[in-house]
């Protein structure tokens, strides 16, 4: 016998990786989704060959109705969305959506997001956390409304973020955890247990933001404490990747270690040091970054090993 959720009438909407793992998720528990939206194929890679997103090869592998909207506001596109008569629709890492689109199902729009809002709003949560030195982070779903994540709560659930973990890691354990928490929110809503409740108000002071990630958020300044060069390498890896200027050339550093001092007369910030086989590592305010993951601009990613026995500075 199904659940009473199943019956629902789902349309997904998402776009990269992240919402794969939702939307297999439904697919598994056997959910009754009428269609997906997704992102429309982009130019990406040397050639700029048109590329699909990853919830439209996942979408036609289990052949599922498909819709890629430019404008979500397109009357073409609303009529589609509205002959799939949807019960709810489910958004995971997608575009903000007009109130013509989350207002048309009668259960409305559920969101799934990387954070425990109402920390972290916006369009890289994953990676602020992690830059930010956060020790705790989580998914959270929650009902769209006009201004971006600030709708009613319905369920949350909270990580660790171990102090090592970069962003791919920590992607990857929250992707697994949204999608749980995921079906528990539609398990509640099909039942009729579920509740919403407003976000908490906080301090704007004490309110973290999560902004697309932008080319001068990914370079190192190595006058700041060894601690924050840390967590921003990590927060941008394995993309967008933090990175720094080494013999006139772009240096990507997507592991490293952190190696820190007791106060004493460092080289100046940024200097880099190196025994030509096993180790590379740069000056920061208070101590080192030993680089153990990188790439060096017109080279391929390596490890620090293989790149010394090519490098001569």
């Amino acid at each position: 016998m199904g659940k009473i959720w199943q019956d629902l009438r789902i349309v997904f909407m998402g776009t990269p990786s992240f919402a794969v793992a939702s939307l297999e998720a439904l697919v598994h528990a056997g959910a009754h989704i009428v269609g997906v939206v997704t992102a429309p194929d982009k130019p990406a890679g040397r050639g700029l060959q048109l590329t699909e997103s990853a919830v439209k090869t996942y979408a036609i592998r289990q052949e599922l109705p498909l819709l890629q909207p430019e404008k979500l506001k397109d009357p073409a596109f609303i009529d589609a969305l509205s002959a799939w008569k949807a019960d709810v629709q489910v958004v995971v890492a997608f575009r903000m959506l007009p109130e013509l689109v989350w207002s048309m199902p009668r259960l409305g729009t559920i969101n799934v997001h990387a954070s425990l809002l109402p920390q972290y709003r916006g369009a890289a949560p994953i990676n602020w956390a992690i830059i930010n030195g956060e020790t705790e982070t989580g998914v959270t779903t929650f009902r769209l409304k006009h201004e971006i994540d600030t709708g009613n709560i319905l369920l949350r659930a909270s990580v660790p973020i171990s102090p090592t973990a970069t962003a791919g890691d920590l992607h990857d354990l929250l992707m697994v955890k949204g999608a749980d928490l995921l079906l528990d929110t539609l398990e509640q809503l099909g039942d009729g247990t579920l509740e919403e409740t407003p976000q908490p108000w906080i301090d704007p002071s004490k309110l973290h933001h999560a902004p697309k990630i932008g080319t001068e958020t990914c370079r190192i300044d190595w006058h700041q404490p060894v601690n924050r060069v840390y967590n921003l390498i990590r927060g941008l890896g394995p993309y967008p990747t933090a990175f720094t200027q080494m013999e006139g050339r772009v240096l990507k550093i997507f592991l490293a270690e952190m190696e820190e001092v007791p106060p004493m007369r460092l080289p100046e910030p940024g200097t880099y040091m190196t025994n030509g086989k096993t180790f590379l590592k740069f000056t920061a305010l208070d101590g080192y970054i030993v680089v153990k993951d990188l790439q060096l601009e017109g080279k391929k990613r390596m490890g620090v090993e293989e790149f010394l026995r090519g490098f001569r500075p």
